[in-house]
């Protein structure tokens, strides 16, 4: 409740909104993948969708869904749904 108290009071909407926005457009293009988890991780802050732990196959997917084909490829299709499991093996 705090939280949510203080991001209303300092951390404007329109800011709030970029942010989630910048979130949904994530790629990992040419950042390694710990660069990328970094970012992802950062970002995901911003939208309290998937900071659920009902949310966890769902970042996954997300996480998955824009990793360069080549890294991509190299997880194969082992449908991991635990974040730290997932990042750790790409």
């Amino acid at each position: 409740m705090f939280k949510r108290e203080f991001l209303i009071k300092y951390f404007p909407a329109d800011v709030r909104n970029r942010k989630v926005v910048e979130f949904m457009e994530l790629k990992q293009g040419n950042m390694s993948v710990a660069e990328y988890a970094a970012k992802f991780e950062s970002l995901c802050a911003f939208s309290p969708y998937y900071n659920t732990p009902e949310a966890e196959y769902d970042k996954c997917v997300k996480f998955e869904s824009v990793l360069r084909p080549d890294v991509k490829h190299l997880i194969g299709f082992s449908e991991i749904r635990d974040f730290p499991t997932l990042v750790n093996k790409s």
